[in-house]
């Protein structure tokens, strides 16, 4: 696999997991707790470091090819969502989860 493609990859899996430690930091009881509490903190330093990741895979990754291929990030989320917090996952969103996923694989190979 070429070495831009596993940056971009690097990218939306630390992108996902700076999510999954936001939503976290979420459950605080107010904003302040929240935005002091640590899984906001290196949510958002992870959120830095995906940022640094990306680019240095758009130097040879076209914008119109990486940009949409970092949905598949919201694949991912769906799946988090479910299986770590709970949330519904109905079959209107499993659909929606395909398309997107079939979007992101016609753009690997276009």
């Amino acid at each position: 696999m070429n070495p831009s493609w596993i940056l971009l990859l690097c990218a939306i899996t630390v992108s996902m997991g700076a999510q999954t430690l936001l939503k976290s930091g979420s459950r605080a009881v107010d904003l302040v707790a929240q935005l002091l509490d640590w899984h906001t903190l290196i949510g958002l330093g992870l959120y830095g470091l995906a940022a640094m990741l990306y680019i240095v895979a758009l130097r040879r990754i076209p914008l119109s090819v990486a940009l949409p291929a970092t949905a598949i990030s919201y694949i991912a989320a769906a799946l988090v969502g479910h299986y770590v917090f709970g949330e519904p996952l109905s079959p209107t969103h499993i659909g929606a989860i395909g398309l997107i996923g079939a979007g992101v694989v016609l753009l690997a190979f276009a």
